[in-house]
C-alpha cells in the first residue's frame, strides 16, 4: 500500500505545539483525515486521529469524558483521577480512531507527512499561497439571521483582532455603558453586578490581571 497524497494545513501560531493538521490518501482511493503534527521534546511527530475516552455516570448512566468533574446529565460529582494509566504512568484520555499496527507502516507515514510538512512551510512563504487541505469551511464564519442584521454592533480591538460585539437594540453603546457580562460573568470584577453583552472586555481585563484568557470563547481553532 502506498501513500499517494498528503495535504497539510499549517497552524497560524508558530509558538503552539500543534503545528499542523493533515490528511493522507492511500492508493488514490482511501483517505484518513485529522492527523496532527505536534512538536515534542525530541522533535515533531505525527499523531493519529483520536477521540476522547468516556465512562458512564454510576447514578444515571450518561457517558462523560474522563476529565469531567460532574455528570453532564444529572450533575453528580465524579472522581477526577479515574482514568487508567499506561506503562509510563500517564493517564489514558484518548484512543486512536485509525492507526498503523506495525513500526514499518508508522515510519512510512511519519516520513511522508514530515516531508510534505516541510514542503508546505516553504510554499506558505510564496505569494498567492493557497492551502489545499479541505476543512469543510470550519474556519469560516456563520451567516447571521436577518433579524440580527438590525442589531447595533460595537467593534473593539482585542489582542490584535477586531471583535464585533453584538449589542441588544436600545442598549447604549458608549464607553460608560460597555459593562461586562456573558456566560462566564454572573458577577463583575470586585463583586459589581454587570449588564450589557460585552463579556470579551472581561477577558481582556482579567488577562491584564495575570489571568489566562482561555475559556472566554474568543475564537475557534
Amino acid at each position: 500500500m502506498e501513500i499517494t497524497e498528503v495535504r497539510i494545513k499549517l497552524m497560524d501560531d508558530p509558538q503552539e505545539r500543534l503545528q499542523a493538521f493533515c490528511s493522507i490518501t492511500f492508493d488514490h482511493c482511501f483517505v484518513i483525515r485529522d492527523l496532527k503534527i505536534i512538536e515534542g521534546t525530541r522533535g515533531s511527530f505525527v499523531a493519529m486521529p483520536s477521540r476522547k475516552l468516556t465512562d458512564r455516570c454510576p447514578r444515571c448512566g450518561t457517558k462523560n469524558q474522563l476529565r469531567a468533574c460532574f455528570c453532564s446529565q444529572c450533575g453528580a460529582r465524579l472522581k477526577e483521577d479515574r482514568a487508567s494509566r499506561d506503562t509510563d504512568g500517564r493517564s489514558r484520555l484518548y484512543a486512536d480512531i485509525a492507526h498503523p499496527i506495525n513500526a514499518r507502516c508508522r515510519e512510512q507515514i511519519q516520513v511522508k507527512v514530515m516531508q510534505a510538512f516541510a514542503e508546505e512551510q516553504v510554499k506558505a512563504t510564496l505569494p498567492g499561497y493557497i492551502c489545499t487541505y479541505d476543512d469543510y469551511g470550519e474556519d469560516g464564519f456563520a451567516v447571521l439571521d436577518d433579524s440580527e442584521l438590525l442589531t447595533p454592533v460595537v467593534e473593539r480591538d482585542f489582542q490584535g483582532r477586531t471583535l464585533r460585539l453584538d449589542t441588544p437594540a436600545g442598549v447604549p453603546v458608549g464607553p460608560a455603558a460597555q459593562t461586562l457580562s456573558g456566560p462566564h460573568f454572573g458577577l463583575g470584577i470586585a463583586g459589581e453586578s454587570r449588564g450589557g453583552n460585552d463579556w470579551h472586555a472581561a477577558a481582556a481585563e482579567r488577562k491584564g490581571d495575570g489571568v489566562s484568557e482561555e475559556g472566554f470563547g474568543t475564537g475557534v481553532m
